[in-house]
């Protein structure tokens, strides 16, 4: 049993479509926790990494009940930077919900609530952050899992397809791959992984087609 008077800082809790994963389209209520230790050079919630507001669990999980929904997504900043996110994790899944977590990569994800989807970021050199990525993560995941790359260029690109095949990727879980909004051109990418067969699932950023780039909708 969570301690729900645990807290954590949350910048935001909204409801909106889920914007990526193979989870996209679906009405979900998000958790945006604040803090980051990462700073990549296309962090579309970089007024996430300060601020906020301080909640106890039972507080978060009263206000998303109000929206009833059966997706939850607990995002960032890096939400595993706060030591309580993986009680909130656990309180999510224990109230029925299909519980995600979106995380960098940076951070150790082996004490994340097995019955969490968890979407690993990995970090690429154009993201100004490669060094952060904790490559021990990739042994962890398991087929309900998901991995993401956000691609600025061309090399960005054919070291994610270095990847891809090192650490046998395709084989542990689905693979995405995004072009960084104003650095790549999505048709240019879907050219790319077409030309290459590769098995990995393009993706655009759903939400930011819909509201015109407002990450907190």
């Amino acid at each position: 049993m969570s301690d729900l008077n645990a807290q954590l800082r949350i910048t935001e809790l909204f409801f909106s479509l889920q914007g990526e994963t193979s989870r996209i389209g679906f009405p979900t209520v998000f958790i945006r926790l604040t803090g980051c230790p990462l700073r990549c050079v296309y962090c579309d919630t970089s007024y996430a990494f300060t601020g906020g507001k301080n909640y106890t669990l039972a507080e978060i999980l009263k206000q998303v009940a109000q929206y009833t929904p059966r997706y939850v997504t607990v995002t960032g900043g890096e939400p595993l930077a706060q030591k309580n996110c993986l009680a909130l994790l656990k309180a999510l899944c224990d109230a029925g919900y299909h519980v995600s977590l979106e995380t960098s990569g940076a951070l150790d994800i082996s004490a994340v609530d097995a019955r969490v989807m968890r979407v690993v970021d990995i970090k690429t050199p154009a993201s100004g952050e490669v060094d952060k990525n904790r490559w021990d993560n990739i042994e962890l995941l398991t087929p309900q899992d998901e991995i993401k790359f956000v691609l600025c260029d061309e090399n960005d690109y054919n070291w994610a397809r270095q990847i891809l095949t090192q650490h046998q990727l395709a084989d542990k879980c689905e693979v995405l791959f995004s072009p960084a909004q104003g650095a790549l051109s999505a048709t240019q990418l879907a050219d790319w992984i077409l030309r290459d067969h590769l098995p990995v699932r393009f993706q655009l950023q759903l939400h930011k087609i819909l509201w015109n780039n407002e990450a907190g909708h």
